[in-house]
């Protein structure tokens, strides 16, 4: 039989399932569906800029007043709004849905890892295990999950617009274009590109109602399903609350600490690969190349392979450690950047059209998965403001990549992303080599309690004390029946 937190594991990752197959679909289109004045990708820019925003003040704030469970619901419902934005796409209903999504965006995925770490922390206590190993194990079955998302929804988005019957033939004049030959930026200019990137709008109707339908579902299965295991936490900070400016400026003074800046490459470079796949690799090579219909198909391939290989490396961290992994993911990465500043992407080459996106899921789920259990380990106590800091400087990557993509040439978007993996891989060791040497104590066993537990522990106790005051009511009972009875025994001979 499973256990309670193994269980809670499982309703977050099936909620953020549901959730990204909405949100990971969207995101996969913007570049090619909102392609006029290059609106879907300032609407992603601005999503990233806002959780830029609420990573400084909010996850700190709502999680300590609302709990994990609540501020996860809350979280969901602003990434709803998006697609309810994309059902009419225009600068006036985009950009304000963007901003509330990102709002929503750092405490719900703060909230999220925070209730991993909580879980992962009282399990390994349970069971007389490691921390950082049930942690690694959480996330990577958490990612195993989540990352499929990437699979369910390109696969909707693939099989409604396949039933678009206008279709143009990509010319060659436009494949000579396509890829790091050419600049790159004016690969959706032409009208004929428009025409064949641009599906009908009812099919556009019916896939965003989709969206918008399992989006709501996630809310539901987490409001339902997931416990509230930081209740008692939750109600002792409202009983007795901190000053606003201590909570507000939680995510700043984490800052403090070395280790946290020197990982600060690290996890910027998650955004910038995660943004050059979604917005330029579907652009510039398979819509350029095939056309959008293949976007689906493509990330589909990329949600499968992050989807399997989160599950493996968050159980093989264990006996590998995480550096061996992050070199290898860094490996993966180099060599796609590398190959694909010299590809030129045509439709006879179909199957390298997924090899790329297969390569990067695997080193995308390395990334993800050891480095949200990185920030957990190191930070056990401080692990709002830390998956805050995370979330804020991965998403600052996300923004200086969305925000160049408009402007600069595909190439030298390739060396940007390039120099940052370089600078990742010369700070990320030094953290790693004195965690080796320096290991962070984790969380005491005693620390999280859920609300159960607390008032079975208080009833215990009160059974305790009145097992103890009738013991000391028995004994002065008894006391007085022995002076009792040597009294009579001095007077009469017997008691």
């Amino acid at each position: 039989m499973i256990s309670r937190n193994f269980k809670n594991v499982l309703v977050v990752s099936v909620g953020f399932l549901s959730l990204f197959t909405a949100y990971g679909g969207l995101q996969s289109l913007q570049s090619s569906l909102n392609a006029e004045q290059g609106m879907g990708v300032a609407s992603l820019s601005v999503i990233y800029a806002s959780i830029i925003i609420s990573s400084m003040f909010l996850p700190p704030i709502m999680i300590k007043n609302l709990g994990c469970k609540w501020t996860i619901v809350a979280g969901m419902a602003c990434y709803v709004s998006y697609s309810f934005g994309n059902l009419y796409p225009g600068w006036y209903t985009l950009i304000p849905t963007s901003i509330i999504l990102g709002l929503g965006g750092s405490p719900l995925w703060s909230a999220k890892c925070t209730y991993l770490t909580i879980s992962g922390n009282v399990q390994a206590a349970k069971d007389g295990k490691k921390g950082s190993d049930v942690i690694n194990q959480y996330f990577g079955i958490f990612f195993f999950i989540f990352q499929s998302s990437a699979v369910w929804g390109n696969l909707m988005s693939s099989l409604i617009f396949g039933q678009d019957t206008n279709v143009a033939v990509i010319p060659e004049e436009q494949l000579k274009l396509c890829g790091a030959a050419d600049c790159g930026l004016n690969v959706s200019s032409s009208s004929n590109s428009t025409a064949q990137t641009r599906p009908a709008q009812t099919l556009v109707w019916t896939l965003v109602g989709c969206y918008i339908g399992v989006g709501v579902l996630a809310m539901i299965i987490v409001a339902v399903f997931l416990d509230n295991i930081d209740q008692e936490q939750t109600s002792q900070f409202r009983g007795n609350r901190e000053p606003f400016c201590h909570t507000f400026l939680a995510t700043f003074r984490l800052l403090k600490d070395w280790r946290l800046v020197t990982l600060i490459p690290l996890t910027m470079y998650s955004g910038f690969e995660q943004s050059f796949l979604s917005g330029e690799y579907t652009k510039n090579y398979v819509t350029c190349a095939l056309g959008i219909h293949y976007v689906g198909f493509v990330m589909m391939c990329f949600g499968a392979s992050n989807s399997l290989c989160s599950f493996l490396f968050g159980r093989l961290a264990r006996y590998t450690g995480r550096a061996a992994l992050f070199f290898l993911a860094a490996l993966a990465n180099l060599s796609c950047i590398i190959a694909l500043l010299f590809w030129r992407p045509h439709p006879d080459q179909m199957v390298v059209f997924f090899v790329y996106p297969a390569l990067w899921g695997m080193a995308d789920a390395i990334w993800q998965t050891q480095t949200n259990a990185l920030y957990g380990i190191l930070f056990p106590r401080d692990k709002e403001a830390a998956f805050a800091n995370y979330r804020m400087w991965e998403s600052l990557g996300f923004v200086i990549a969305f925000a160049y993509s408009t402007f600069l040439c595909l190439e030298y978007k390739l060396y940007i992303l390039l120099a940052v993996l370089v600078l990742t891989v010369i700070t990320y060791p030094i953290v790693e080599y004195h965690e080796y040497r320096n290991p962070t104590p984790p969380v005491e066993e005693g620390t999280y309690t859920s609300h159960k537990e607390t008032i079975k522990s208080d009833e215990n106790k009160i059974v305790c004390q009145t097992q103890i005051s009738v013991s000391m009511k028995s004994d002065r009972s008894m006391r007085h029946d022995i002076e009792f009875c040597l009294f009579m025994k001095g007077e009469n001979g017997n008691c």
